[in-house]
């Protein structure tokens, strides 16, 4: 069966600021403009997203928004507290019409993410993780010292390619000297694998849950189209 296009409303954004994060507000009359209450179809429906539900409209699950506001407003509560603390906040969206969103709100932030394919073991095997980045970095450093010079023209071709794939694979993390308090996902079913390693190692998952989605794999569910 051929699905229904979503309506994936342009110009829609993330705060941007980690005060901002702490004031974002957002009203059910202005996620309807956004799209956010359009889900899946009916045929895709995750049963523990039914309490999340207001209608059906052509085949299509409506969310009720006034359970995405308040949703939002707990996951919202959250971020405040992390902030407050200083704690630490891992974005991560890898489907092609978030990579650009995500890196841009991270960066503006101070945030680490994830906008590209998550690599398995990122939490479950971070010390491992960690151990190539400072290797990477160390690279970095020492071809900015102009260490490097010493090598040949084909030598340090490879080295720079190393180094492309390292910023492509790492880039968002590769400041992160530990695991992050709390990860927030914009599509749960996209990035499973995060969500899954981030259970496994005790980290707080804030994730918005599309219709056809588990929110109970979210500690902050958010019940709301994940394209939108």
């Amino acid at each position: 069966m051929v699905e229904t296009k979503r309506k994936t409303p342009k110009g829609s954004k993330l705060p941007t600021g980690q005060a901002k994060l702490g004031d974002f507000n957002i009203n059910p009359e202005e996620m309807a403009q956004l799209g956010v209450h359009f889900g899946h179809r009916t045929s895709r429906i995750h049963p523990k997203m039914a309490p999340f539900l207001y209608g059906i409209r052509n085949s299509v699950h409506i969310i009720d928004l006034e359970k995405t506001k308040e949703k939002f407003k707990e996951a919202l509560k959250f971020i405040q507290e992390l902030i407050s603390e200083n704690k630490i906040l891992l974005l991560v969206g890898t489907k092609i019409q978030a990579k650009e969103l995500i890196k841009n709100v991270a960066t503006e932030c101070g945030l680490p993410y994830v906008n590209e394919r998550w690599l398995g073991g990122t939490f479950t095997n971070f010390e491992t993780i960690k151990n190539r980045i400072e290797y990477f970095k160390d690279l970095e450093k020492k071809k900015a010292g102009g260490e490097l010079e010493k090598y040949t023209k084909k030598e340090r071709a490879k080295i720079d390619q190393e180094l492309k794939d390292f910023e492509f694979k790492f880039g968002g993390i590769k400041n992160l000297e530990r695991l992050p308090d709390a990860i927030f996902v914009l599509d749960m079913k996209k990035d499973d694998l995060a969500v899954k390693e981030a259970r496994m190692k005790g980290i707080k998952v804030i994730g918005i849950s599309d219709t056809n989605c588990d929110p109970t794999l979210a500690d902050f569910p958010i019940p709301a189209n994940d394209d939108a």
